[in-house]
């Protein structure tokens, strides 16, 4: 048997327990743990002097103990001061024990490992690892960087390494054992080493690599690597859409009726179509008129109208005979899609009904009947639509809006509902959260992408402005003067704890205060806790000018649209993703004045805020955000893809890599045609099991 496919049991000093905890690493086999890659290095090739010991780098010291106390005032703490004839250094524990307190008396040499840092009492290091010194010889440096890998709870990083270790000596005991599946001519082409000495380089760089060169992915060995994770990836997505276009779905052919209902749908609407909504209206109609099932994103910026292309798409379906399912994030935003769809079917003979989680009784029972004797054409609703209970009669389209707000899970769930007879849906997810070309190219490369890149005609940018939360006086002014015009505003409040309660709490307490300094203005608050029925009801009043300032949390970032609302006070900006604050500004802007947003914030910001805060605060153009927040937050912040169970890598970083990717998108298809035999490996190898998230 292959020794790569036997479990890490095997190994000495791997028991039941450590094995288990392997397990929660996705570490079963030999093979695993050789491509369980270093998260970053170490440097303990060199010592440094205590004298030129800095704030911020992480050294590798030699000393002797001067000096050691216990602390007992706030939480009790033992200090050791250590000093090797070009300065001293205080070490600080929290957690010690007596064997401890012997171990480091006066007089003895130790060498110590951590980050130096400024304390009390000059330069300290917290909880360094050490080893008492016992000869003048003795050697403490390493000969090459060590490395630290990911961790799960009771594994040590001595652990890991041995275990990784012994794993790298059985191989080398077979070589040829790890097949290279990268051909030879991409090797030569972009200079990648061989698979083994790459893997070897990474666990065990030698002297000559740096922690930098390391760190910012220029060493051969990580490129080499990172272009085989990422083809990994980008082949099992290819899989996916290959499987995709085998299935079936329903074909909504051109007719006269389609003809006569799609000019008549046009005609209907209060506004004039932008060219780019045209075009991506014309898209979708040729997805949907083929066999196999349109998965298609469309993207665009806050306001560019997305919602009225998908609402075309339903169209196509209704006037095939196809029921079509509208998913949303939260319940404020399905009820605007609710009031929308309604207005634009209003003169075709089709029902929009709607159901989320609050929808019970009879009501909810009706609605579900009308879902499975064909009745209802439109069902709009938030994740309440893919529950046991609820059955299509004939799923023809499935719309998701901001997808990336939904678990993978969620998504595959309401895709199988629509499964009859092998007959799949057509697809159409939407999002206002532009995504950067870098992860479009990998996390989306099963589904065609759409972008509605022109804005409604008349669509001033939004004026921003970065201020203090001292000058909350001067806002307040602001917002009399405003409300003196009959003009409206949003008060936005966001909190760092992830809890409902608080959030809403913190919205309250800011209405009160609010309401006692604006005495003319009529404040009201709309929060996420509040029933369905309670929100409609202050958006309408909003929306019909009978209130003055909206206070809200972060519930409004998506879909709610009320022209006569110009001025937001977005507060502690700083806390929010790039992208999210653009989202929430997209809400004013929307009628034929100028529009402003002012970002409060709480000082001292940090350089990382404040660059943040300048890029909302120059831009107005959704791209141009989305690949700064992709830069300053990494793509699982970006994408929410934390949550969702989507692109986890070991090593590859899609923006430090982006060049490496570029390779990937150029001869990751050839891998089919010319290399068929290294699919499946690959993407066992670095995927395992979890290439199913890319079925959405």
């Amino acid at each position: 048997m292959n020794i790569l496919n036997q479990p890490v049991g095997i190994l000495s000093g791997i028991g039941g327990q450590t094995a288990n905890r392997l397990q929660k690493l996705g570490l079963y086999t030999i093979q695993d743990l050789i491509f369980h890659l270093p998260l970053r290095y170490e440097d303990r090739t060199h010592v440094y002097s205590i004298g030129s010991l800095r704030p911020g780098i992480t050294a590798l010291i030699r000393g002797k103990v001067e000096l050691l106390d216990v602390l007992p005032r706030g939480r009790k703490s033992l200090i050791c001061r250590v000093s090797d004839g070009t300065g001293f250094i205080n070490l600080k524990f929290f957690h010690f024990s007596a064997n401890q307190h012997n171990m480091l008396k006066p007089g003895t040499v130790i060498s110590c490992f951590a980050e130096v840092r400024y304390g009390y009492a000059g330069l300290e290091m917290v909880h360094p690892e050490y080893k008492i010194v016992t000869s003048p010889n003795e050697c403490i440096t390493e000969t090459c960087l060590t490395p630290v890998y990911p961790l799960t709870e009771g594994l040590s990083q001595n652990v890991i390494r041995k275990a990784v270790k012994q794993a790298l000596d059985l191989c080398s005991q077979e070589p040829g054992l790890l097949t290279d599946w990268i051909p030879e001519t991409i090797l030569a082409q972009y200079h990648y080493p061989a698979l083994s000495v790459a893997i070897s380089a990474l666990h065990a760089p030698d002297e000559s690599v740096s922690t930098q060169a390391l760190q910012n992915g220029s060493v051969p060995a990580l490129k080499r690597l990172v272009f085989e994770e990422l083809l990994a990836h980008y082949l099992a997505l290819r899989i996916t859409r290959n499987k995709i276009k085998a299935w079936a779905s329903p074909s909504f052919s051109e007719t006269p009726a389609v003809k006569l209902a799609s000019e008549q749908f046009i005609r209907s609407l209060p506004f004039k179509l932008t060219g780019a909504q045209q075009r991506v209206m014309s898209e979708i109609e040729q997805d949907c008129r083929k066999q196999h099932p349109m998965m298609r994103l469309v993207q665009g910026d806050v306001g560019s109208g997305k919602t009225v292309v998908c609402a075309y798409a339903a169209l196509l379906a209704l006037t095939a005979g196809y029921q079509v399912a509208v998913m949303a994030p939260t319940e404020l935003l399905a009820e605007q899609h609710k009031r929308n769809f309604s207005a634009w079917f209003e003169g075709f003979a089709t029902q929009v009904m709607y159901l989320t989680g609050q929808l019970k009784g009879s009501a909810r029972k009706t609605v579900l009947q009308a879902l499975a004797d064909g009745t209802a054409g439109i069902i709009i609703g938030t994740h309440a639509l893919f529950q046991e209970s609820v059955n299509f009669n004939r799923l023809g389209l499935i719309i998701i809006d901001e997808q990336h707000r939904f678990g993978v899970h969620q998504r595959m769930a309401l895709r199988e509902k629509g499964q009859q007879g092998g007959v799949r849906p057509h697809q159409l997810v939407m999002t206002a959260t532009p995504i950067p070309r870098t992860l479009a190219m990998l996390q989306y490369s099963d589904l065609d992408i759409s972008v509605i890149d022109e804005l409604p005609p008349g669509r001033k940018p939004i004026v921003t402005s970065v201020i203090p939360a001292e000058r909350r006086s001067d806002v307040i002014d602001r917002i009399n003067g405003w409300v003196a015009k009959q003009k409206q505003v949003y008060w936005v409040c966001t909190l760092i704890e992830e809890s409902d309660v608080l959030q809403c709490e913190a919205a309250e307490k800011t209405a009160e205060r609010l309401a006692e300094v604006l005495p003319k203005v009529r404040v009201a608050l709309i929060h996420g806790r509040m029933k369905s029925a309670e929100k409609d009801a202050i958006m309408q009043a909003f929306k019909n000018q009978q209130v003055d300032l909206l206070v809200a949390t972060t519930v409004i970032e998506v879909g709610v649209d009320v022209p006569n609302a110009g001025l937001m006070i977005i507060e502690n900006p700083e806390r929010l993703g790039l992208s999210q604050l653009h989202q929430l500004r997209g809400r004013v802007g929307r009628g034929n004045d100028d529009s402003y947003c002012l970002l409060m914030y709480q000082a001292p910001l940090s350089d990382t805020a404040r660059h943040r805060l300048g890029v909302i605060r120059d831009s107005n153009d959704g791209f141009v955000i989305a690949e700064k927040d992709l830069e300053l937050r990494g793509p699982g912040e970006v994408m929410g893809t934390r949550q969702t169970g989507q692109m986890h890598f070991k090593i590859a970083d899609l923006i430090r890599d982006a060049d490496v990717l570029a390779i990937v998108q150029k001869h990751g298809d050839d891998f089919f045609t010319h290399s068929p035999a290294a699919v499946q490996p690959l993407c066992d190898r670095w995927l395992g099991v979890s290439t199913d998230y890319s079925e959405v």
